[in-house]
């Protein structure tokens, strides 16, 4: 299973953007997806995760402002970042899990995309 990210970026704090990850490879079906980030000299951290028909999850420095969805039909997942801060900066990881059609279960990584928030 291989996921591919989208759409990070340099942009100035109070902004917005919007990151996309789409998953492809021998899926049968998703059970999580989510995101995750790493800044320099820190551990990976979760962002944001969507189970499949499940409530959602938010780290706490990040409610009310960022966003996550997901299109199953298209295995996509999206984060919509929006009042961007400058302690935002990180590298964002798309994670998904979920069942091949081998009939095991996997857990992806995507190659991960540079969000900095400067002005």
């Amino acid at each position: 299973v291989q996921l591919v990210e989208s759409g990070g970026g340099l942009v100035q704090p109070g902004g917005s953007l919007r990151l996309s990850c789409a998953a492809s490879g021998s899926i049968v079906s998703i059970y999580v997806m989510g995101w995750y980030r790493q800044a320099p000299g820190k551990q990976r951290e979760l962002v944001a995760r969507i189970p499949s028909g499940g409530r959602t999850t938010y780290a706490d420095s990040v409610k009310g402002r960022f966003t996550i969805s997901r299109d199953n039909a298209k295995n996509m997942v999206y984060l919509q970042m929006n009042s961007l801060k400058p302690e935002d900066t990180a590298v964002y990881y798309c994670n998904v899990e979920g069942r091949s059609w081998t009939g095991t279960d996997f857990g992806s990584w995507g190659q991960g995309t540079q969000v900095t928030v400067s002005s």
